[in-house]
């Protein structure tokens, strides 16, 4: 890593990030035959989920805009029902061996701190904008 300095990050951001990484990390190990299948799913949703958090953040929104206001809740939603489809692979993944107890449990704690943060991101972009 560089030394440069990071840019600060709505709590989400890093929460994912690290969501992220641990998935990628985790499931270069999972056995072959789950690669093309659970894994790919995994990893996909979590890039995904970062993905559809920053696109939400880069929409302005104005106040008495409410397509833009509606467009950036619409990603917040698509990022938190993949967050939950992310947890249910997770699940799978442990049931089918694929993964570890260890390695579903921090799946699982980072799942539920992902969405509690975009839930808390959520209501307050609606309260800002009521």
């Amino acid at each position: 890593m560089n030394n440069c300095r990071p840019q600060s990050e709505l709590s989400i951001v890093t929460k994912a990030k690290e969501l992220c990484s641990y998935i990628i990390t985790v499931t270069q190990k999972s056995p072959k035959q789950f690669r093309f299948t659970i894994v790919t799913r995994l990893q996909n949703l979590a890039l995904d989920i970062i993905g559809e958090i920053y696109k939400a953040n880069d929409v302005f929104v104005n106040r008495g805009d409410f397509n833009a206001l509606n467009f950036r809740l619409s990603l917040q939603r698509e990022a938190m029902t993949n967050i939950k489809l992310l947890a249910y692979y997770a699940e799978l993944a442990l049931t089918m061996n694929a993964i570890l107890m260890k390695q579903y449990c921090q799946i699982a704690k980072l799942t539920t701190d992902c969405q509690n943060l975009l839930g808390a991101w959520m209501n307050s972009d609606r309260r800002r904008w009521q």
